[in-house]
Parts: C-alpha cells; sequence; structure tokens
C-alpha cells in the first residue's frame, strides 16, 4: 500500500472514530495519528481473533476503525480516572 493510501486511510479512520466516540474528528493530522496508531492495535486485535483484511481497502479502513475506536475508549478511561 502507498505512503499516500495509507494516510488517506489513516485520516478517515481518525475521523470516523472521533465521530462514533465523541461526536467530531481531531482536525486532519490528529485524525491521521489516531488512524494509524488505531490502525496497529486494529492488526493486532483481528490478528489475535485469526482475522485478516487480505489488503482490502475496506478491510483495511475497518481494521483502522475498529482500533481507533479502542484507543479512544482507553484514552477517555486513562482522562476519566483524573477527574473525581
Amino acid at each position: 500500500m502507498s505512503f499516500i493510501l495509507w494516510l488517506i486511510i489513516g485520516g478517515l479512520a481518525g475521523w470516523i472514530a472521533g465521530k462514533i466516540m465523541r461526536g467530531g474528528g481531531f482536525g486532519v493530522i490528529g485524525n491521521i495519528i489516531v488512524g494509524i496508531v488505531g490502525a496497529v492495535i486494529g492488526g493486532a486485535i483481528f490478528g489475535l481473533l485469526g482475522l485478516s483484511a487480505n489488503g482490502s481497502i475496506i478491510g483495511s479502513l475497518v481494521t483502522s476503525v475498529v482500533g481507533a475506536v479502542v484507543l479512544l475508549w482507553i484514552v477517555s478511561l486513562i482522562k476519566g480516572k483524573g477527574k473525581v
């Protein structure tokens, strides 16, 4: 997968995950970062479950979105512990 496609999928995944988890995006750079980190997390989760995206763009996007949602959920748990 080309670098530009990787950034596009990361940006889309971050934006979608932002909409799912808190109703907004994080800006272009933030969406890309959340999406790329989410892709790594999603790939690990799907790997543990024995699932694979098989190199398709839609599969990669789904994997990235799932990972990004998990990432944002973990961040919200951490940030929530500081609030009393």
